[in-house]
């Protein structure tokens, strides 16, 4: 038995929930209405809906653990020096995120808002919060659910590591819980082989092209087929002259592109502590802060969830 599948068997093995905290945080912006505003009139519907989401995701998993998993680096330097692409229809001008203002001042509130309730907030500079998630994941001592909605993070999902996604696809309403299964009956392919079926496919939410010639199905067959890049490359003979054509034309691509999509899992994190609170860590700056934002159900909700978690 290997390592990931013991915890599995361990007798009250705590349970993890990772959050992909920006990923959260854009839902909520663009799926509540600008309308939810603070005291003083600012928006705060990013705010409020990312308390939902984790109040939400609190009471139906009933974890342990908790991280709020963060961007420290949204387009890191050494993922651009290898794809140049990568994110860069996103930059508004330098290195910066086109995000929407009304969003960009609402992120300090986000932080304020779960420092005083003290949830853990785990960033690494030069980073993302996907390379976090996943070494958490990593070094988890017990079933973890990684809440996001970025497809990259299927890369994580293992059953033998009790490893899954829940995704939050579009919205707010709703998610998915992807596991190997789930990834099987999609794309015929299991959360081992995502990051090659991704590097083949593309991405273009990343400013990832993929291998001009070969589409999503015939990306999931070779890797089905074949297990992974180095096998696809080796069997290149057999394949079709249109499929080694195309390998061959985006061979410099393929390894630096792998080492983009891949998520770092061996990041030196500290001992950040993940324990779920039961009450705010500063229940007084919370209260005012539930009141100047106008938070209103949304800081009832969090408040029940770690209550009764």
């Amino acid at each position: 038995m290997d390592a990931g599948s013991a915890r599995l068997h361990t007798v009250n093995a705590p349970r993890t929930l990772l959050l992909d905290t920006a990923s959260l945080y854009f839902r909520a912006y663009h799926g509540l209405p600008d309308s939810l505003v603070g005291a003083d009139g600012r928006p705060v519907n990013a705010v409020r809906g990312l308390l939902d989401f984790i109040a939400r995701f609190v009471t139906e998993y009933a974890p342990d653990r908790l991280a709020c998993c963060w961007d420290d680096d949204w387009r890191p330097a050494w993922r651009v020096d290898l794809v140049p692409t990568y994110k860069a229809h996103r930059v508004a001008h330098g290195n910066v995120e086109q995000v929407p203002e009304a969003l960009t001042a609402q992120v300090p509130l986000i932080r304020g808002v779960l420092d005083a309730l003290g949830l853990a907030v785990v960033g690494v500079p030069g980073y993302e919060a996907d390379d976090v998630i996943a070494t958490l994941a990593a070094g988890a001592p017990g079933p973890v659910d990684v809440v996001t909605g970025d497809r990259d993070l299927f890369q994580l999902v293992s059953d033998a590591d009790g490893v899954r996604v829940l995704y939050v696809a579009r919205g707010v309403a709703k998610h998915e819980r992807v596991d190997d299964a789930w990834l099987s009956a999609k794309y015929g392919i299991t959360g081992a082989g995502y990051v090659d079926f991704a590097v083949l496919r593309g991405d273009p939410s990343d400013g990832l092209p993929g291998v001009k010639g070969i589409g999503e199905k015939t990306a999931a067959s070779l890797v089905a087929r074949y297990g992974d890049l180095d096998g696809i490359l080796a069997a290149r003979d057999r394949l079709s002259p249109a499929v080694a054509r195309a390998l061959g034309a985006s061979i410099d691509y393929l390894g630096p592109a792998s080492e983009v999509v891949r998520a770092a899992r061996d990041l030196d994190l500290g001992t950040p502590d993940l324990t779920l609170p039961s009450s705010p860590a500063r229940p007084e700056e919370f209260a005012q802060l539930a009141e100047l934002l106008n938070l209103g159900g949304s800081a009832e909700r969090i408040l029940k969830a770690l209550r009764e978690h």
